[in-house]
């Protein structure tokens, strides 16, 4: 994919740049990172759940980080916990590290964690200040201030 030039739009728009930025990293690729699989899917008018396949790993073994609009999603087990004493003849479930990161919407915060059969359910939910969303204005009319007249 090409890379698209986003300088005549900054004559014309102010602090939108982290748009621009985020925009133009969606044509990168994330190197064919596939693993571990997820969801993201939108449980309500405002609220989203991502849904990561962690089989094999526990609640010590993931760490989950929101800072500002980045949320990461680390796993790493332990060589203790892997080999266990056993011979281990096929691996199918795949117990390697990774690390996930996913760019939030402004507003969007992370309402919590949850680790269950094998599932890592991260729910989100988008809070937009008061002072963010629309409000009514009202229109005085002339004809109100028509009676108050400046006496000289």
């Amino acid at each position: 994919m090409r890379h698209v030039d986003f300088s005549p739009l900054y004559r014309s728009t102010v602090g939108f740049d982290r748009l621009f930025s985020m925009l133009d990293s969606l044509a990168q690729p994330d190197n064919g990172q596939t693993y571990p699989p997820y969801n993201i899917e939108r449980t309500g008018d405002d609220a989203y759940r991502i849904s990561m396949a962690v089989a094999g790993f526990s609640e010590d073994d993931i760490s989950v980080e929101a800072h500002r609009n980045l949320l990461t999603i680390k796993g790493e087990k332990s060589e203790e916990q892997e080999n266990e004493g056993a011979e281990l003849l096929y691996r199918g479930i795949a117990g390697r590290s990774f690390e996930r990161r996913f760019q939030l919407a402004d507003h969007v915060e992370v309402k919590g964690a949850a680790l269950k059969n094998g599932l890592l359910y991260i729910d989100l939910v988008r809070s937009v200040p008061e002072e963010m969303k629309p409000r009514q204005i009202p229109i005085s009319s002339a004809t109100k201030d028509a009676g108050k007249q400046i006496e000289a």
